[in-house]
């Protein structure tokens, strides 16, 4: 029993998307940043702020977006809780999927596994499963970490990003 204590206390490196396109968007996030470090989850890396348009509805706030490099003691469930607390701190209303919001953190990628599960009636799929598709998550990604690799596709960022489209590509912009 007590190893099993100890594995789980080991230190995991996890990467999140945070992004915001309602009210002061580098507020919401620098303030998610914040409040992640209060709940003791300590930041490795952070990417530059980067913009997109709101999606699948382009009249929409366009979005800002970072990711991050974490490291945590926490398990994945844990990690899920403390997220969903700061986006309801920061202001983060139930609503319909898609909508504009004050933040919203995902998590990409947790220790390299793969996982799907129910947590307080939430399904939580690490890695993200529409990650290989985002402009806004890739390219702050690969700004933080050029090594990092997919867990469950196997492939490495670099290969990700040459199968994004080029005008995905060109939609995005740096802050």
């Amino acid at each position: 029993m007590k190893k099993q204590s100890i594995l789980e206390s080991r230190v995991k490196n996890a990467y999140l998307s945070l992004g915001s396109n309602l009210g002061n968007r580098s507020k919401n996030i620098n303030d998610a940043k914040y409040l992640l470090n209060i709940f003791d989850i300590n930041l490795i890396k952070c990417s530059n702020f980067y913009e997109t348009e709101s999606w699948p509805n382009k009249y929409f706030p366009k979005y800002l977006n970072i990711a991050l490099k974490i490291s945590t003691t926490m398990t994945v469930d844990q990690l899920f809780r403390i997220i969903k607390l700061i986006e309801k701190i920061l202001g983060r209303k139930n609503s319909k999927k898609n909508s504009p919001r004050i933040c919203d953190i995902d998590i990409i990628d947790y220790d390299q596994k793969i996982i799907s599960k129910k947590i307080d009636k939430a399904e939580l799929i690490v890695p993200h499963p529409r990650l290989h598709n985002r402009n806004f998550v890739l390219i702050p990604m690969l700004e933080i970490d050029k090594n990092w690799k997919h867990p469950k596709l196997k492939l490495n960022i670099t290969k990700l990003l040459l199968k994004i489209k080029s005008t995905d590509l060109r939609s995005i912009k740096l802050l």
